[in-house]
C-alpha cells in the first residue's frame, strides 16, 4: 500500500529538523554560546510567506533582519535584566529567563520580492513578510476558442 504525506506534515517536520540543527549548532565556531533560539511560525499566504518570531523582551533596535541568496536571516540580542550590583552584593535566586545573542536563518523558495520584504516588531513577535514574485503568483490562463474555417 502506497501512502502519501500531507504538505503541512512534511513542513512540520523540516522545521523541527530546522530548530534542532540551530540549537545544535548554535555555539557557532567561535566557541562563543548562544543563549537561545526563538521559537518560529512559517506560513504561505496566496501572496506571500510571513515569519513570526517570539522575540520577547528584544527591542527593535537590537534584531537585525537580512535577505540574502533566498536566505532569511534573523539575528540580535536579548539583554540580561539583572544586571552587575552598583553599590554592594548582588545575590540572585532563581535566574531562569533566556538572554543573550541569538540566530535564526530560513531557506526560502527562489519566487520571492526580495526588494518588497518587510518587518514589524509588535508585543514581542517580529513579523516579517516575503512577498511572492509575480512569476510565482497563481493566475487563470484563459482558454482563447477557435475558428473552423470551411474551404
Amino acid at each position: 500500500m502506497l501512502s502519501t504525506r500531507s504538505l503541512s506534515s512534511t513542513l512540520d517536520r523540516m522545521m523541527t529538523l530546522n530548530r534542532a540543527l540551530d540549537q545544535a549548532f548554535s555555539a557557532g565556531w567561535t566557541g562563543e554560546a548562544r543563549a537561545w533560539v526563538p521559537a518560529i511560525d512559517v506560513v504561505e499566504k496566496q501572496d506571500a510567506y510571513v515569519v513570526s518570531a517570539e522575540l520577547p523582551g528584544v527591542e527593535a533596535s537590537k534584531v537585525d533582519v537580512k535577505f540574502e541568496q533566498n536566505v532569511l536571516t534573523i539575528r540580535g540580542a536579548k539583554p540580561s535584566p539583572i544586571g552587575a550590583a552598583g553599590n554592594g552584593e548582588l545575590r540572585v535566586f532563581a535566574a531562569e529567563r533566556v538572554t543573550g545573542p541569538f540566530e535564526r536563518s530560513l531557506r526560502l523558495p527562489e519566487f520571492v520580492d526580495g526588494e518588497r520584504i518587510g518587518a514589524e516588531l509588535t508585543n514581542g513577535v517580529l513579523t516579517v513578510t516575503v512577498p511572492k514574485a509575480a512569476a510565482a503568483q497563481p493566475r487563470k490562463i484563459e482558454i482563447k476558442p477557435t475558428t473552423i474555417s470551411n474551404s
